[in-house]
Order: structure tokens, then sequence, then C-alpha cells
């Protein structure tokens, strides 16, 4: 069995609450004992990770990897590519493509995908509806048989309230989430940007908080008529936070991540009309963007998510009324969340670490997240203090919508483990 000794790191795992200067020993692909020295075994290689702090596997809930059917934005091998220059072991793949992952074929089609890429482990999931349509529920035991570990109908809102009922009323027979993009579509519709001065200066049709707010009030209503897991995918509105802070005080299934662009950045980033920073949900006012803050901080919103949605140039360059929303940032999340999160003082290490790792493992039901003994060794390597520019040329995604590009950030992935085998490093990128 193949033998990883992590040396004189800072042992991060939110999962068991330790903080700690201590040695990692991976053994056959698996943590070992921590009973188990490592003078006692041979050791196939080693990593001094002096300064550096060593983590469970960053877990991404929802990414958007365009295979099947918009192969010239991203594959799931580049997509994974992407994931573990980001330090993310697991993603989450949406079922938005083409076709609609909504058959146990097409689940089992994303799992194989996977695993000819070798890379990071992607896992589907499963469309709610039958092609995104709204109308009739998917075969739901039958995605969860091809592998789902979770529902949604992707960037489509679920907005005929009848089949989100009867659809929480399904999945919890499994006790599998519905990841819902919370949003009205009739009032959002032909929109932008987040509506409001800026978007009046600007000339340029607004998306209220109210379209997202409205929805979120009626997710957290059905999830608690029906007992259903709901979860509110890249929440951007004051208000929100505030229904799932009152909703979780009463014992409600709900739960919610944030996406980092929301967390650093205003509606003014628009005053260019750059269309790398228009976004679905839009990037709101600063009082949004505190409040997600302190949602992070009191634990309403437990995970931080990429909201990957990788789109070729030729997509990104069109008039910003036409130009698609989305920003490629699973490369980028991790210095972004420094930036917003670690520097300003808002959230300790450990604190980031959890919304990265114990949160998403929790809402997808996965056996990962965590440095427990025994388990597969998914691990993440940090330089905490490495200053670096982002270069969205040097991305490992085939697209670099990235507004940040030429940002002078703080905190880079050095190492990305999964099942015990280094699967990246970013000496060799260097």
């Amino acid at each position: 069995m193949s033998t990883l000794l992590i040396k004189n790191g800072r042992l991060i795992d939110p999962s068991r609450n330790i903080d700690t200067r201590q040695d990692l020993l991976i053994v056959g692909g698996r943590i070992a004992d921590e009973n188990t020295s490592a003078a006692n075994i041979e050791i196939d290689e080693s990593i001094d990770a002096s300064g550096l702090i060593v983590c469970p596997g960053l877990i991404d809930c929802h990414v958007g990897f365009r295979e099947p059917g918009c192969e010239e934005d991203e594959t799931i091998e580049t997509g994974a590519a992407a994931a573990l220059a980001g330090g993310f072991t697991t993603v989450a793949a949406l079922p938005d493509t083409f076709p609609v992952v909504d058959s146990r074929a097409s689940a089992e089609f994303v799992v194989r995908q996977s695993e000819r890429a070798a890379r990071c482990r992607v896992v589907p999931l499963g469309a709610v509806t039958k092609a995104h349509q709204g109308e009739e529920l998917a075969e739901i035991g039958q995605l969860i048989e091809g592998g789902a570990v979770g529902f949604s109908d992707g960037k489509r809102p679920i907005s005929n309230p009848e089949i989100m009922r009867r659809a929480l009323q399904y999945t919890s027979m499994w006790d599998r989430a519905i990841l819902n993009h919370a949003q009205v579509p009739e009032l959002v519709h032909g929109g932008t940007m987040h509506e409001g001065f800026q978007s009046t200066v600007l000339g340029l049709r607004g998306m209220p908080a109210a379209a997202e707010e409205i929805m979120v009030r009626r997710d957290i209503a059905l999830a608690e008529t029906t007992g259903g897991r709901v979860h509110l995918m890249s929440i951007s509105s004051r208000r929100s936070v505030e229904e799932i802070r009152q909703a979780l005080s009463r014992n409600i299934k709900v739960s919610a991540d944030v996406s980092p662009h929301h967390l650093l950045l205003t509606d003014e980033c628009m005053a260019d009309y750059n269309t790398n920073f228009k976004v679905d949900p839009p990037i709101r006012t600063e009082e949004h963007r505190q409040a997600l803050i302190e949602g992070l901080k009191d634990d309403t919103i437990s995970c931080i998510a990429s909201d990957h949605q990788p789109l070729s140039g030729e997509k990104k360059s069109l008039e910003i009324d036409h130009a698609p929303f989305g920003i490629a940032g699973l490369e980028t999340l991790l210095p972004l969340c420094v930036k917003a999160l670690i520097e300003t003082q808002h959230l300790t290490w450990s604190q980031l670490i959890k919304k990265l790792t114990v949160g998403p493992a929790t809402l997808l039901s996965l056996d990962s997240g965590t440095l427990r003994p025994e388990v597969v060794a998914d691990v993440t390597i940090i330089d905490p203090d490495a200053s670096w520019s982002i270069e969205t040329d040097q991305f490992q995604s085939k697209s670099q919508n990235n507004p940040f590009d030429g940002l002078t950030v703080t905190g880079r992935v050095k190492f990305t483990i999964v099942d015990g085998e280094i699967r990246f490093r970013q000496d060799e990128l260097s």
C-alpha cells in the first residue's frame, strides 16, 4: 500500500474541532489512525507542510460543467482540473446540460466521465423535473441509483409550487435535498443587474431583490409543510438571510450558500458594462453584502459555493443585455474568500474551511469533508500567506470569464490530494 506523510502542517479539521500542529499520515488512500507511527512504516512520499494549512478536501455543492451539450465552455475533464487547482476534491455538477441529467443513464454518464478524467470527484445532481420543464417530476429513485446526491433544476427556478411540494415530499423518502435557484422568473425577465439606483443611472433593466425573497419564503413554507430538505443556492438578499435565520430557529430543514463575488462586490461594479460582472442572482448593494457576511458569521449560511458558470469568450463578448450570466469561479474561490472574510477578520480559517467542507458534505450526505481516521484521504494543502496575481489566461478551466483578472490576492492552494494521491501541485504550473 502506498504511503504519504504530510509533516509539520497546521492541521485544521472543523468536523472534529481540530486546529493544531500535527503530522498527517495516509496509508492505502485512507487517513491513518492517529496511533499509527510513521516511524514504523516505509514512507513512499512526504510533503513538508511547514507554514501551510492542511485541511479536508474542499467541496463545491453546485458547479456547471456543460458536458454534454456545451463542451466549448467546459467539459467534465477540464472542469475537474479547474476544481483541483482551486483545492476542491469533490464537486456536484448541476444537471442543466443538453440533454438534462434527468435519467439514471445520464447520471451514470457524469460518474463515468469523472472516473475517466481521474482528477477530482464529480458527483451528479439530478434534475427535479423532466427536461427542466417544471411540469413533471423526473425519475427521482432512478437518479439516486445512478449516483445523484441531490436534486436541482439548475438556474431554472422551480416556479410551480405544487411541483415543488411534491418534489420535497418525494425526495424526503431518501433524505435528499433540493437545491433551488430562488427567484420568481416573471420578476426578473429581461433583467441585467440589481434593480436600484445604479440600474437606473446605467439605463439597465433591473432584477429586484423581491424576486428572490418571495421564492425564499415560499420554499421555506413548503419545507415546513412537507418536512423535506430545501437548499437555496447563491442567495444575495438581506431579507433572504433574515427569513432563513428565522426558519432555522423553527427547526425547518432549510440551508443556503453564498458565492464569493456577492461577498466582495456591490452593484457599482457594473458601471463599465463589463459582462464578466453579470451574474444571476445579480450583485447587489452594500446593505445586502454586509447581511450575507453576517449570515456566514452566525451560521445562517452553511456553505460557500463558487457558482462556477464557465462561458466561452464569444458568448461573454456580446452586448451586456444579451451576454449570458456567469463567472468561472472555481480557481479563485479560496483567495477571494480570504480577501472578503479572513483579511477583514469576519471569519477564522477554521470557520471558513467549515463552510467549504462540513457544510456541503452535510448538504449532499457525503462521507467526506473530514480527516477522521479510516476515511478516504481527500486533503487540501493551502499556503495562507502566498501573494499572487489572478491570471485568467492561466486557468485550468476551458473558460476565462472572471472579472478578477489581474487582482493581487493572498492564499493559494499548493497541493490537492484525492484518494491519497497527489492530483495537483501548484509548483508544476509555475
